[in-house]
């Protein structure tokens, strides 16, 4: 019979033992035991060579009928029976040494009672060792052999481990208790460890990949280096590009032993893990001022900001949170999450209220109405319509709720006299392009005005800041969605450029920002190195383990297509509207010094707009815009559809 056929035979004998019954599958194990129990009882016997016991066969046949007899009872009651075999663990092997003890001791007494010769011990001991080491060894069989094979016939994909560290070994561990995956090897750097081996698993260097892809089908690196740089991870994630495979990281192993997630939370290297940027503890004095103690409430509270804003703030003690948002699915959606942390006791609090409330903030007297009601002392306004294309197609209702909307929450603060004010921009409002960035620049010269206005209360805080990852409108769920469709991934130019920061790590930015300034304070964030969006691109399809197809690979998976700019994009985005900018007691917060408008034009302007907004008259909201926002130059026509085909009607009208 050649390799092929005992292959195949030993696959269909797997196949048949897995489908049978439950009831079918207990028989065959009591059959087995039965055959052990006889086998170890004739074995002790041929071993031992007692001459005496060996001419009374007699004796011989009574002991090989009496012990299944007895061990079978015996193990059913130790529940070797009901066990089911994948889960066969160390309390297990106890369970069976005792049974198998119990069942020699009940063999010895009865033999010494109904035997008129004796049989010495050491065919016992013989007996005992034997069936325990058969009996054993036939479940570690069953586990080892039988389950593991049905295991590898569920396609669990090969993986190797990047990092043979602790971190390394002990995710090993894990994932052999796991179905989905097959650890075929270890890949480390170090030069010393190369070539040895961590429980079986040879430790190989990162050039030896191509063979294990070869030869061992490798589908997926899972990254266990806990301990290394942002620096040297992007080495690392570098030299793992050229290589067809999808990049995996892996929760701490901390979260992991602590139940907060498990192995199969193992996720592809997002986006996150791509910028490298080096992370600075935040200073608690700043994450607490504004909200311990006190009486928070967020604007756009379901927003991707304002959703994490909100969480954050829930975990430094406020006595009240007031979630204030204008979609009731939003709402429902945070105020059910942070309910839901709190009664799993995730946050160790005095259990601050939840307060959800709708609203728009552009409702002046609602918002005076709330903060009055709830003694509100600090206000993160998030609240904001941040899509640039829509809001380029939708200009009045950004200028109405980013600008005015804006004005009406800051002077609802200043009437009513809450601590501090703080007012979430972006860089768009840097020499915009677009609406959405002018009105934002509207926003913080209206911010900035009600600062200088007032003599007392609010403090009034701008915090200006740029791309966050994986928000309503970035650009890497689109691309993640395109990759899982098999492509094209869509870019609008192979120049643009922007910077990235994460949610949480911006939400934690802010509040600290909105601890240090006053008197209509812009505060800009450090956003590191820019990020060319279509390098983005690439390096999310390759980790994601395909290739890139372009002319010089046409047969590479997925396709990068040039669409064009959207309305109101621009190539490049900027943080600073001129160069006078201040270092922080924070070494990611910087200060800005910035152009103003007084009070009473800002009034003015935005009497205006809101009149212009009325009457639908773009052109007239454009015209002050260019004029009062510096740099603010529209990157196309006016691109509201119902302005358009209004324009168009009144054309066909008159020449007709």
């Amino acid at each position: 019979m050649n390799e092929v056929s005992v292959k195949k035979y030993e696959n269909d004998l797997t196949d048949i033992l897995i489908t049978l019954s439950r009831n079918k599958k207990r028989l065959l194990v009591v059959s087995v035991d039965i055959l052990i129990i006889t086998f170890s009882m004739s074995l002790s016997f041929v071993i031992q060579q007692d001459d005496v016991i060996l001419d009374k066969s007699r004796i011989i046949w009574w002991l090989l009928i009496v012990a299944p007899v007895i061990a079978i009872p015996v193990f059913s009651r130790f529940c070797l029976y009901q066990v089911v075999h994948r889960f066969v663990n160390t309390r297990f092997f106890v369970s069976t040494i005792l049974a198998v003890l119990l069942h020699v001791l009940i063999l010895v007494m009865i033999s010494s009672l109904v035997i008129e010769t004796e049989v010495s011990h050491e065919i016992f001991i013989n007996y005992f060792l034997l069936s325990l080491l058969l009996v054993t060894g036939s479940r570690w069989i069953a586990r080892e052999i039988l389950l593991e094979s049905v295991k590898s016939k569920k396609m669990r994909t090969n993986v190797a481990i990047y990092g043979a560290g602790e971190a390394g070994a002990e995710l090993l561990d894990l994932l052999d208790k796991e179905s989905s995956y097959n650890t075929v090897a270890f890949i480390d750097d170090k030069k010393d460890l190369q070539g040895t081996e961590i429980f079986g698993r040879k430790i190989l260097a990162t050039d030896q990949l191509h063979e294990l892809i070869d030869k061992n089908h490798v589908e997926q690196v899972l990254l266990a280096i806990p301990s290394a740089t942002q620096s040297r991870k992007k080495e690392i994630l570098t030299d793992l590009e050229k290589y067809k495979l999808t990049i995996m990281t892996v929760p701490s192993l901390e979260d992991i032993v602590s139940g907060k997630c498990s192995v199969r939370d193992i996720r592809e290297v997002c986006a996150e893990d791509l910028l490298y940027r080096s992370k600075i503890d935040p200073d608690p004095k700043l994450l607490s001022m504004c909200i311990t103690d006190k009486c928070v409430m967020v604007t756009g509270a379901g927003g991707s900001i304002g959703s994490e804003l909100s969480r954050q703030i829930i975990r430094l003690n406020p006595t009240r949170l007031i979630l204030f948002e204008l979609s009731e699915h939003a709402l429902y959606q945070i105020e059910r999450e942070l309910l839901s942390l709190k009664s799993k006791g995730t946050y160790a609090l005095r259990s601050a209220d939840i307060i959800p409330i709708l609203g728009t903030v552009t409702d002046k007297e609602r918002l005076k109405t709330i903060m009055r009601t709830f003694n509100v002392d600090t206000v993160y306004h998030a609240a904001a319509y941040k899509h640039v294309p829509l809001v380029e197609t939708n200009p009045i209702m950004g200028i109405i709720n980013n600008a005015i909307g804006t004005w009406s929450a800051a002077s609802a603060a200043m009437e009513v006299m809450v601590d501090t004010f703080v007012l979430v921009s972006t860089d768009k409002a840097v020499r915009p392009t677009n609406v959405m960035g002018a009105s934002k620049r509207l926003a913080e010269l209206a911010v900035q005005a009600l600062a200088r206005h007032t003599v007392s209360q609010p403090r009034y805080i701008i915090v200006r800041f740029g791309n966050v990852l994986e928000s309503s409108g970035s650009v890497v769920p689109l691309f993640k969605e395109q990759i899982k469709r098999g492509g094209p991934v869509t870019i609008t130019h192979p120049e643009i450029i922007r910077y990235f920061m994460t949610i949480p790590e911006a939400a934690q930015l802010v509040i600290q920002a909105g601890s240090m300034g006053d008197e209509g304070d812009v505060f800009v964030l450090d956003m590191g190195e820019p990020v060319k969006i279509i390098d983005l691109a690439r390096r999310l399809i390759t980790l994601s383990g395909f290739s890139v197809r372009d002319e010089s690979r046409p047969d590479g998976d997925i396709e990068i297509k040039i669409t064009g700019l959207r309305p109101g994009e621009k190539l490049y985005e900027e943080l600073l509207i001129g160069g006078d900018v201040t270092a922080t007691e924070h070494p990611q917060i910087m200060r800005s010094h910035e152009d103003e408008l007084p009070y009473s034009e800002v009034v003015e302007i935005l009497a205006k707009l809101e009149e212009y907004g009325e009457k639908g008259d773009i052109e007239a909201i454009r015209n002050i815009l260019k004029t009062v926002v510096h740099g603010y130059h529209p990157q196309c026509d006016i691109a509201d559809p119902v302005w358009r085909n209004t324009c168009k009607l009144e054309k066909f009208e008159l020449s007709n």
